[in-house]
């Protein structure tokens, strides 16, 4: 199953253009949100001013290569690691979850447009990967629902307390199962079932793609964003219009050693 391409075998029953006209329109779903989101929001007005606000008070005009420089590092370790979480159970979720959900993804695209239809061959390597990004997706997401979660951890709300800034997290874990549930009762000729979870499936891509707007999935554009702005603020001395860092240490008390760190 894990090997098989199952948009290549529901290509028997529905036109792969129809396949490929969805995944666009998912595409367009998405950016049309974003920007919605971004005009609703202010969120381009509120980066712009609080660049223009820091690039008067900053110290250190930054050359091109270290500005570069500051970029990849961002990218590579910040972004693509989510270092800002610490090192922990929280982190290692994250990252499950953001590399299961961009292989998931990826490989979606490419076995819908590249090997999907008549004279089309099969790729055992991304039908592979389109499976492994559903399991991966599937682990970091429940662990996180389930384990993680701030509210759970930290303010004693019970875990099936749902607010609107779940809904991302809870259509991405349904695209995952339901797509899992749909490739394995298809490969196994479980007909009725197989219908049931690509119902199921196109379901929570459109509440997913389509909710863009009112969920926090925009935040993934945001937040790198925001993680290149503070480190090319600290590099340039303006750090975002804050006072610099006391020269006294930092001194808690024994009371931070009473309990484990559990509140993010």
């Amino acid at each position: 199953m894990l090997q098989t391409n199952p948009f290549s075998i529901l290509a028997e029953s529905i036109a792969p253009f129809a396949m490929q006209s969805f995944v666009i329109a998912m595409i367009i779903l998405i950016a049309v949100g974003t920007v919605v989101q971004m005009i609703h929001h202010k969120n381009l007005t509120y980066f712009f001013n609080n660049a223009k606000k820091a690039k008067l008070s900053a110290t250190k005009e930054l050359g091109l290569g270290e500005k570069t420089s500051i970029i990849a590092k961002t990218t590579v370790v910040d972004i693509g690691t989510t270092s800002e979480l610490g090192f922990g159970k929280r982190r290692l979720a994250h990252v499950l979850g953001m590399y299961g959900t961009i292989l998931f993804w990826v490989s979606s695209a490419v076995l819908v447009f590249g090997y999907t239809g008549v004279g089309k061959s099969e790729s055992v390597t991304w039908s592979l990967l389109w499976h492994v990004g559903a399991i991966l997706t599937c682990l970091g997401g429940y662990w996180f629902w389930f384990f993680l979660r701030v509210d759970v951890s930290a303010e004693a709300h019970p875990w099936y307390r749902i607010i609107k800034a779940d809904l991302f997290v809870l259509a991405l874990l349904a695209c995952a199962t339901f797509g899992l549930a749909w490739s394995y009762t298809q490969f196994y000729n479980q007909t009725s079932l197989s219908y049931l979870f690509l119902a199921l499936y196109v379901a929570s891509n459109l509440i997913l793609f389509g909710g863009v707007y009112w969920s926090k999935f925009a935040h993934m554009f945001y937040k790198p964003g925001a993680a290149i702005q503070k480190n090319l603020a600290e590099a340039d001395g303006s750090r975002d219009n804050l006072p610099p860092p006391a020269d006294a240490p930092e001194q808690f008390g024994l009371g931070i050693k009473r309990e484990e760190p559990k509140h993010y």
